[in-house]
């Protein structure tokens, strides 16, 4: 009998051109209801700025949401742009969502901005978003003001100032870093913390980046051993062809985005199929293709379970990377909540 993974999903709360952002969220919170319904161990939602196709700016409002119209999945920040935000800020509404939701709350944190320098500088109001050197020190902060203890600041003169995130923590949000490179992965080892590499952004490095990870890990309060789950860009469908045809959308808009062009709304599946590229762009979608897991349910499980056979988890996130028709309801994404039903019967059975 084969051994069940655990699935969970990553969501950026794609914006059709034919939704707006309430419809937009509405099918989110659908979508989570039903990952939570099927076993599904986390649904977290990204944080991206100024895009007309990504609703998911605000991980702390979307996960508050989301975890009060759910019962049991953890729901969690894939992740919070650090560089965006003050430390305390973060600590606090992280705080608050594990006390309102104890048990549940996964606080993902990353180094990228999610935009640009202008978008940076109105969230923080700093105009940098290359404050490297602060990145570590600021994820010591987080950790020690979620800390039911909190943490001790030392004043000129030699006085202190006791902070806490929240006056008397029962329970604290797991605490998880994600990055791309290898100094994410370092970081996370040397400070003791669960670690997610972005595979589904180019899906290249990562057994050496997981490797470097678990061969430096040092063990923490938090975290006793290496902690990692595998990212992956998943379409599901009945057909291959259905899976690749409600993909398209998302396919292209990612050739858009790296070739530097404008981004609209993400187009619906008939949009998609009537849309010429350039070849260029077409070669990006073509290449995209051949390394997402775009199939039918048998063949896409199989490739899901031998990726995380040979990187070693017992956890997969997914992307779930499908459009819709454009007969669909608005509030609605009925190939997305497919996608996530035919992977529980293939993997978690």
């Amino acid at each position: 009998m084969t051994t069940p993974l655990r699935l969970s999903v990553l969501d950026l709360i794609p914006v059709r051109s034919n939704q707006t952002s309430a419809d937009a969220l509405a099918a989110t919170v659908a979508l989570a209801q039903r990952a939570d319904d099927l076993g599904f161990s986390r649904y977290w939602v990204a944080e991206h700025h100024n895009m007309k196709a990504v609703a998911s700016t605000n991980p702390a409002v979307l996960i508050g949401i989301l975890a009060a119209q759910t019962t049991r999945i953890r729901l969690g920040s894939g992740g919070v742009m650090l560089p965006n935000h003050a430390p305390l800020v973060v600590a606090e509404q992280f705080a608050l969502l594990e006390a309102a939701f104890p048990g549940r709350i996964d606080l993902g944190i990353g180094r990228a901005p999610g935009s640009d320098p202008v978008i940076t500088s109105y969230l923080r109001m700093t105009g940098t978003t290359s404050d490297v050197d602060a990145f570590p020190r600021n994820v010591a902060d987080i950790r020690s003001l979620m800390h039911p203890e909190g943490a001790t600041l030392q004043l000129q003169q030699g006085r202190t100032y006791e902070l806490t995130a929240t006056p008397n923590a029962a329970s604290v949000a797991d605490l998880w870093l994600l990055g791309s490179s290898d100094y994410s992965a370092r970081l996370a080892a040397s400070q003791g913390m669960p670690y997610v590499f972005a595979h589904h952004f180019s899906g290249e490095g990562t057994a050496r980046i997981l490797g470097l990870y678990r061969d430096n890990f040092v063990p923490s309060e938090q975290q006793k051993a290496p902690k990692t789950f595998l990212t992956l860009n998943v379409a599901v469908a009945e057909s291959a062809a259905a899976a690749r045809a409600a993909a398209l959308p998302q396919l292209q808009q990612m050739a858009r985005l790296l070739s530097g062009m404008p981004l609209g709304p993400l187009a619906t599946i008939e949009e998609a199929a009537a849309t010429e590229l350039a070849a260029p762009q077409q070669q990006m979608v073509d290449d995209m293709a051949e390394r997402w897991i775009i199939d039918e349910p048998a063949a896409a499980a199989a490739r899901i379970r031998s990726l995380a056979t040979r990187f070693g988890v017992d956890e997969v996130m997914v992307v779930p990377g499908l459009s819709a028709s454009a007969e669909d309801a608005p509030a609605t994404s009925p190939a997305r909540v497919r996608a996530l039903e035919l992977l529980a019967e293939q993997l978690l059975a």
